[in-house]
């Protein structure tokens, strides 16, 4: 039984998809950290090694998705297809709650401390930040390059200039934001 590791990039965004990735390495890889803790380039260059030195998965729920579902809903559902992809081996999820998910285990802080969550952060951000740079292109009224959906204050700002785009997150936007935007 091997040991594969989980974890998200974009939960916290306002706009994009989150992505989760699931991590079993076949080879050790150094240098492997929680991917907030790594520069855009040293976790590019790590993406690689793990996509040709690992058995991988990816996921992204949208942000219609996200609205209509909720967070929980969504990383449960990911957390299920991912406990029947790798049926045989332990799962380990970086956090606190495992959603229900039986015979997921968790670790807070395990994208630091186990090599193959920190695998799994740096697939999940990586290609999350790659999709939010090519959709920058496409709303390029947003800068999303910049920063990659999350609620800076630029990205508030153009929200305030230019109205929610379809890549927003309506709910978390309505919940969080609206009386400050606009107000």
């Amino acid at each position: 039984m091997a040991l594969v590791g989980v974890d998200e990039a974009g939960r916290g965004a306002l706009a994009g998809d989150m992505h989760i990735s699931a991590c079993k390495l076949l080879k050790k890889i150094d240098g492997l950290t929680d991917s907030k803790k790594l520069s855009v380039k040293k976790r590019e260059a790590l993406y690689e090694q793990i996509l040709t030195h690992s058995n991988f998965l990816i996921l992204a729920f949208s942000p219609l998705q996200i609205d209509t579902l909720g967070l929980s809903k969504c990383l449960q559902l990911a957390l299920e297809i991912i406990k029947n992809h790798f049926s045989q081996d332990e799962i380990l999820y970086d956090g606190n709650l495992n959603y229900g998910v039986m015979g997921v285990k968790t670790m807070i802080k395990a994208d630091a401390k186990v090599q193959e969550v920190s695998a799994a952060s740096i697939l999940a951000k990586v290609s999350r930040d790659l999709k939010m740079s090519y959709l920058s292109k496409i709303y390029t009224n947003y800068e999303f390059d910049k920063h990659k959906g999350y609620g800076t204050k630029v990205h508030i700002e153009k929200i305030k200039a230019f109205g929610y785009s379809p890549l927003h997150r309506k709910s978390f936007m309505l919940k969080c934001f609206e009386k400050s935007l606009f107000d």
